[in-house]
């Protein structure tokens, strides 16, 4: 499972929303897409306030790394599961 295309692109907040929940329909189960898309609005809500224009990028960089991390370890579930 594949990082989506278009993390580049990513530049506002709301840009990153949109991203994250978009992986969240990527993930295999209902529970997966439920818990993660809850982190995000939780996420969003700590850090709604922030107006640091560097610290916004810095948590947008951070943010699509752990998403492509999760992606891949769910690859990787999954390809370990299937050969199974």
């Amino acid at each position: 499972m594949a990082p989506l295309p278009g993390a580049e692109l990513v530049q506002k907040p709301l840009q990153l929303y949109r991203y994250l929940l978009r992986c969240c329909r990527q993930l295999p189960t209902k529970g997966m897409q439920e818990h993660y898309k809850h982190a995000i609005r939780q996420s969003f809500q700590v850090h709604s306030d922030e107006d640091n224009p560097e610290r916004i990028q810095q948590i947008i960089k951070r943010a699509i790394e752990d998403a492509d991390w999760i992606m891949n370890k769910v690859s990787a579930w999954l390809t370990s599961t299937c050969e199974l």
